[in-house]
Order: structure tokens, then C-alpha cells, then sequence
């Protein structure tokens, strides 16, 4: 009986086969774990709002337009923002009132490319336009106006801020 163990059913089993048993749990508790590398979210995310910055910068000189929202047509200041976002993927509000409900809040201090910028003008509604970076930002500004890039620091802007949203 040295070669055989009596198992909880009260059957014989041979020692070895107790003894393989043991090993292959013990394998298979402490198996080696693989590393996958992949990149932060952050590189991602740098890299989906420089898109985003492209994309709205590539329509600088686009005519203003109410009510717009495609390049061959013009865009009001939302439907820059509701174009520009599209064309990078992502799905967002149309107007300036529901993108500015449905963006998380950002402070000018933590504002990043790709990052919306509101302002109340006391025009239907406010004025959006998309962060750039080194505060700067991209917008359709008004009736007989082109999409331009501007500095946020300007007294006409600065006067107006209202703060930062982050549709990402």
C-alpha cells in the first residue's frame, strides 16, 4: 500500500498519478503571465485630437455661413465643430447650447488640442470654436466672416469666455 493513497472516494489511486495531479496545478497556478504593451491612452487620444486639430484648420478660409455645416457650403461656428468632429469619428451635438451641455468642463489652465472653447457673445446662443493648443483656436466667427484661427487672449475673446469642453 506505500504506492497507493486512498482518494476522497475512498478508492485507491497510485501515488504517482497523485503526485502528476499536484504538479499540474501547481503549473497552472503559477504560470508565467504575458506582458502586452500597448499604447496609453494618452498617445491615442494626443493623436485623435491633432487629427481633430487638422481637420478644423483645413477649413480656415471657409465662408461663414448660418446655419452651415460643410465645407462647399460654409459653417456657422457649431456646425465647424459638428463637421470637424464627424470627420474624426466622432458623433457630437449640433448646436452650441447641446455641445456645451454635453462636453465634460475644462479649465482654460487644462485646456487641450481638440478641446472646445465657449464664449457668450449674447448671439443666439454663445460661440464655440475648437482649441488648437498654445491658445489658439479655430472658429466661424459671424456673417461675412472666413473660419479662422485666433488667440484666445484677445480682450474681444477673453471678455466673452465662458470655459472648455471635452467631447473625448
Amino acid at each position: 500500500m506505500s504506492d497507493e493513497k486512498i482518494s476522497d472516494t475512498g478508492r485507491l489511486l497510485p501515488r504517482g498519478a497523485v503526485t502528476l495531479c499536484l504538479l499540474l496545478l501547481t503549473a497552472c497556478a503559477v504560470a508565467p503571465q504575458r506582458t502586452v504593451v500597448q499604447p496609453s491612452r494618452e498617445s491615442a487620444t494626443t493623436q485623435d485630437r491633432q487629427q481633430l486639430v487638422e481637420i478644423a484648420r483645413a477649413q480656415i478660409g471657409v465662408p461663414y455661413r448660418f446655419g452651415g455645416t460643410q465645407p462647399g457650403r460654409g459653417f456657422d461656428c457649431s456646425g465647424l465643430v459638428y463637421y470637424s468632429y464627424r470627420q474624426a469619428g466622432v458623433a457630437v451635438p449640433r448646436t452650441v447650447a447641446q455641445q456645451m451641455r454635453f462636453a465634460a468642463p475644462v479649465s482654460a489652465a487644462e485646456l487641450r488640442p481638440g478641446d472646445l472653447v465657449f464664449f457668450d457673445t449674447s448671439y443666439k446662443g454663445g460661440h464655440v470654436g475648437i482649441y488648437t493648443g498654445e491658445g489658439r483656436f479655430v472658429h466661424a466667427p459671424s456673417s461675412g466672416g472666413r473660419v479662422r484661427e485666433e488667440q484666445l487672449e484677445q480682450p474681444y475673446w477673453r471678455r466673452r469666455w465662458i470655459g472648455g469642453g471635452d467631447l473625448l
